[in-house]
């Protein structure tokens, strides 16, 4: 990772990172607010989101600002927008996503397009809005958080490795828009990683060879690392090698076989968190 007064000088004065409340999103809040920048925290629930807000500025001494927004809702990156006023954010995070777990015929149409809206169309809006006076000034970067499982379609998670393909292909070409225009682009293609959500639906048995899940501080280290220096990485060794494996040793039906198995087990393991009493 880059030196705190590199990010700071590179990227500040503010960072913007949406889906900030827990897991990977909160690590990077955290990674950035301790490199000197001034942290915009964009989720869903007021109540963590204000919490996390206050936890960085009092250990970290920068301005935090809490923005509770539904990225599922239409009007949710003019409201971010809106309530960022004229602060300039030289770094954005896009963090927030929505996985749809089931059979895709099962799974209402209306939450396979509340998924285009958080996993594709809110990053849309965000990267259009902020990167483009990134451009003018010269400087300024995005992280756009994809996953494994948009490199092969994988059964039961079929509109989420979609659109985690989308993000990856459209952070790659954005890469290379941007590249001579001062501003840095990465995709993060992270694997198993242990947020909360991960945690609550857990298979009880991972597929062979699945690498071990990495927590939030190394996806974000890595991250960090590439920002600049190239177009997307996989964070942690094995999700290399499990990467390596499904594009370069297995056929592509064997491939998506493969991560079908995973998803049945993800969409088992979620099915059985739903049936289970609140403690």
């Amino acid at each position: 990772m880059a030196a705190p007064n590199e990010l700071s000088t590179r990227y500040g004065p503010w960072a913007l990172v949406a889906g900030a409340s827990e897991g990977i999103g909160l690590a990077f809040a955290d990674a950035l607010a301790a490199a000197g920048l001034s942290v915009a925290l964009v989720a869903r629930r007021p109540a963590p989101l204000a919490g996390a807000a206050e936890r960085l500025a009092a250990a970290h001494r920068v301005e935090t600002l809490a923005i509770a927004a539904d990225l599922g809702d239409d009007d949710a990156p003019d409201a971010i927008l809106a309530a960022l006023g004229a602060r300039e954010v030289g770094l954005l995070v896009y963090n927030a996503a929505l996985s749809v777990s089931g059979p895709y015929l099962d799974v209402p149409l209306a939450t396979h397009h509340r998924a285009l809206r958080v996993n594709c169309l809110a990053p849309l809006a965000l990267v259009h809005a902020l990167a483009g006076p990134m451009r003018a000034r010269g400087r300024g970067g995005v992280v756009l958080m994809s996953s494994l499982t948009g490199a092969v379609g994988g059964a039961c998670l079929a509109t989420y490795s979609g659109t985690k393909a989308f993000g990856a292909v459209f952070g790659e070409a954005l890469w290379d828009e941007l590249r001579g225009a001062g501003v840095d682009i990465v995709v993060s293609q992270a694997g198993a990683t242990l947020t909360p959500g991960y945690e609550a639906t857990a298979p009880a048995k991972l597929p062979a060879l699945a690498p071990r899940p990495m927590r939030p501080e190394a996806v974000v280290a890595d991250a960090l690392r590439a920002l600049g220096r190239r177009p997307v990485t996989i964070p942690g060794r094995g999700n290399r090698v499990a990467a390596f494996f499904l594009r370069h040793f297995m056929t592509r039906r064997r491939a998506v076989l493969t991560m079908g198995a995973a998803g049945r087990e993800v969409h088992a393991a979620a099915a059985r968190a739903a049936e289970e009493p609140p403690r």
